[in-house]
């Protein structure tokens, strides 16, 4: 088993000689939880095991010599699927019928309509096997969870006229890109090739009286058009009445297919009542409507398929100290590329050697080219400068940056807002009920003593003007077109109902450290105290300690000790307590670094501090105490810089009416002077991760819909349970795992432009709703009355779908007006 698999388990990172895995399905297995910690620890080469049960993560540190890290990913991936705790979130699964639910994602070629995707839907969850099934007609995707792999959907689907592809990686992605090109020129040319013939007969049919010659003519022209052209939607509508159900296109056949039946059978009888024109012209304009709606759609996904188009299809690899190129889906976890000036990276790794600058613009909407230098991070996608690197790949395939955000975005562009779900349940009955509208149409014509053409006529052109395809088109590619937006500008959705919550966002309650601040705090002051004499040997001990832990804070002592040539060791043993601070064993001495409160919890006696300690807090700096096998040994500041942009932000949230709360696990004096500093004017310091959880849950229950922008694991629960979560995209993947809007690069002001865009998205929804079901319902009586002609009714029902796609494209504007 390669490392690439150990997507079976969640995201996978490999850091130095920690690994880190976010394994969805053991949220809140208290029970595997302990017993996957005591398994992993049973193994010699495993140093320290951190299990969060309540954010599903993993993190182990390990001696890569004693086993190196390939053994350690196989290692976890056997015990957790063991455990039974995996969901496997792509691909399909062996076994199904008996193992766990999986999630496949399949694009779907040949939806004509809404009401196509209602049908897949409606078939897929009857399906004793499936969870959920959930299609998309805007999209043109489906996903699916249950316990039935990609095969056997794909032949349910492919059983019901329409074709299911995989689009797990970036090349099956690009592939899925290629065909909807392919389509839509297959599209423009049916339309097309169809006024070619169709204009003709129009003019043909507005001749009065009309000779035998013309009439033929008539016959001539139009049966390529219904019987040629045209074929596909009489064969769609033949499978699916095998299978006692309908569609758009069942109502486009029967109403083209009568006229031009019934035009046939007076040619023959030598009437003079012909209907070729109808026929033709209302397949016409329906291919045409339908080519236009193509491109419209085309055009609401294009921030998709630009994200696909990141990826290089190539690599060059250095195997042996030969050159080979490969393509970048082959390429596996320690390989090593080579990147010259202007290629993309291929995939995410880490700078062995080189010195280049790398546009990172796809990632964090920030035009300014970063530095990379041995030991720097790279991601997939991104465009090298003028340099020549040499990167080790340390996640390739379907665990990149690129195809998580990819598969992000796919996410929520495939999802379905609460909106929308009326508007569904109408398109599920929508087909039955216009067939029956139009057959008591035309009996009611015929029963009133109107002519049989007359009556005809009626009863085609309400088949012909209903349109259940803007009902279907009014959500999905308003997300569509929204979500692309927001991609552009660094904010990553994955979960298009999180748009529509936002946009009544009343409270933010924010982190402070790494989201209102840089995350980088730096030691301002290092102190000894309690009569330990040599600052070099604590700082070393209290550096070690903190060498492993993730905390920004603990970072900061890392780098300064650094500074100061005082290089860390291995920990033989750590234990973080979050929000608090951590245990650790150093060298044969048991240390205690953390807050006041954690210290004197233990034991320790921290009085010998307490002037320092305060004159720290009221600089603004936070103080941390260190304590060496149980006495009190120094005491050292951190200071942390508001971000640049972060009093803008708040400025501009307050503006829009949401109000902003601070709530740190700091103390308060520093928590205050970054309010200040920024303008916020709620604070809450000294806050554990479950009294994060705690305010939010306080705030709902007051009636606010609460947003909570945070970036590391101790924020997860709170964002979790934020009615809207966004995670800052420079913070941990756990954070970014509980909260449905990433935002890339740590701007917190983009939060206020995702609130102003997720209002004008619903604005627009709305809109497109209105039009919809307005049109539907002032449409279908005009025509049941006689007063539209089935071509005007075909004409007019093609440019109500080309209407709400367009509407929803005005979302694609550089700035969301508020």
């Amino acid at each position: 088993m390669t490392a690439p698999q150990l997507v079976h388990i969640g995201v996978a990172h490999v850091l130095g000689r920690r690994v880190r895995v976010v394994a969805p399905t053991l949220k809140g297995d208290e029970e595997r939880a302990c017993l996957l910690e005591i398994l992993l620890r049973k193994h010699a080469a495993i140093r320290a095991v951190r299990v969060t049960a309540a954010i599903g993560s993993v993190v182990v540190h390990f001696d890569p010599h004693r086993m190196p890290r390939n053994s350690l990913l196989r290692l976890l991936d056997t015990i957790v699927q063991n455990l039974g705790t995996v969901r496997r979130r792509t691909g399909s699964v062996e076994g199904a019928s008996a193992g766990p639910a999986c999630e496949v994602n399949l694009a779907i070629e040949g939806m004509t309509c809404a009401s196509c995707a209602a049908l897949i839907q409606l078939v897929l969850r009857r399906d004793p096997r499936v969870r959920n099934a959930t299609v998309n007609y805007g999209a043109q995707t489906a996903t699916v969870t249950g316990r039935v792999d990609r095969a056997e959907l794909e032949r349910i689907i492919g059983g019901l006229g329409y074709v299911a592809h995989p689009m797990d990686t970036l090349t099956q992605r690009r592939l899925v890109v290629e065909r909807e090109r392919l389509r839509l020129t297959v599209a423009r040319r049916r339309a097309m090739l169809a006024a070619v013939f169709t204009l003709p007969v129009m003019a043909i049919g507005m001749a009065m009286p009309r000779a035998w010659p013309l009439r033929l003519l008539e016959l001539v022209l139009a049966t390529p058009v219904v019987l040629g052209i045209g074929r596909p939607f009489f064969a769609q509508a033949w499978k699916l009445a095998q299978l006692r159900t309908a569609n758009m296109d069942t109502l486009i056949a029967i109403g083209a297919g009568a006229a031009y039946a019934h035009s046939v059978v007076s040619f023959l009888a030598g009437r003079r009542h012909l209907y070729f024109e109808a026929a033709a012209g209302s397949l016409s304009f329906v291919l045409l409507g339908r080519w236009l709606e193509e491109r419209a759609r085309g055009k609401a996904s294009e921030a998709v398929r630009g994200l696909v188009a990141l990826q290089p299809a190539t690599a060059t690899v250095i195997r042996d100290g030969v050159e080979l190129s490969l393509p970048a889906d082959a390429l596996s976890v320690d390989d090593v590329v080579l990147v010259r000036p202007g290629d993309r990276i291929p995939a995410d790794g880490t700078v062995l050697s080189g010195l280049s600058t790398l546009d990172e613009s796809m990632l964090t909407g920030e035009s300014m080219p970063v530095v990379k230098q041995p030991g720097a991070t790279v991601v997939g996608g991104c465009v090298n400068g003028t340099g020549t690197l040499r990167v080790r790949v340390t996640a390739a395939g379907v665990d990149t940056v690129l195809a998580g955000i990819v598969r992000m975005v796919d996410g929520a562009q495939s999802g379905k807002l609460p909106v929308q779900r009326m508007a569904d349940r109408i398109s599920e009955v929508f087909v039955p009920g216009v067939m029956g509208v139009s057959g008591l149409t035309f009996l009611s014509w015929l029963m009133s003593g109107g002519s049989f053409g007359r009556a005809l006529d009626s009863a085609v052109s309400v088949l012909l003007i209903a349109c259940p395809c803007a009902l279907g088109l009014a959500t999905p590619t308003a997300i569509m077109a929204a979500t692309g937006q927001a991609a552009r500008r660094g904010i990553y959705i994955r979960d298009g109902a999180a748009l529509e919550t936002a946009s009544r966002l009343s409270v933010l309650v924010c982190d402070k450290t790494g989201t209102i601040t840089e995350g980088r705090p730096v030691v301002t002051d290092f102190a000894l105290v309690g009569g330990f004499g040599d600052e070099d040997v604590v700082l070393a001990l209290v550096a070690s300690a903190e060498s492993g832990s993730e905390h920004h804070l603990a970072r900061a002592v890392v780098d300064h000790a650094r500074r100061r040539g005082v290089e860390p060791v291995a920990a033989e043993a750590t234990e973080a307590v979050a929000g608090q601070g951590l245990r650790a064993r150093v060298g044969g001495h048991d240390l205690l670094i953390g807050n006041v409160e954690f210290l004197q919890d233990a034991g320790i006696d921290t009085e010998p501090a307490a002037q320092r300690l305060g004159e720290l807090a009221t600089q603004g700096r936070t103080p941390i105490v260190a304590a060496i096998d149980g006495r009190i040994a120094a005491i050292y500041g951190v200071a942390d810089r508001p971000r640049p942009a972060a009093a803008a932000a708040i400025r501009a949230l307050a503006g829009i009416g949401v109000r902003t709360v601070m709530v740190t696990g700091d103390v308060l004096a520093v928590a205050h002077q970054v309010a200040r500093e920024v303008g916020i004017e709620a604070v809450i310091a000294g806050a554990s991760p479950a009294r994060k959880q705690d305010i939010v849950a306080e705030y709902k229950e007051r009636g606010e819909i609460v947003g909570m922008v945070g970036d590391g694991i101790n924020d997860a629960p709170a964002l979790a349970a934020a009615d809207v979560g966004f995670a800052v995209g420079t913070g941990t993947d756990v954070a970014i795992e509980a909260a449905p809007i990433t935002i890339v690069g740590g701007d917190i002001a983009k939060v206020a432009e995702l609130v102003e865009l997720s209002r004008k998205t619903m604005r627009i929804v709305r809109q497109n709703l209105m039009w919809a079901m307005g049109y539907n319902t002032i449409a279908i009586p005009i025509a049941a009355m006689g007063r539209l002609s089935p071509m005007v009714a075909s004409s007019a029902m093609a440019l109500s779908s080309v209407s709400v796609v367009t509407n929803s494209l005005r979302l694609q504007r550089d700035q969301p007006d508020g």
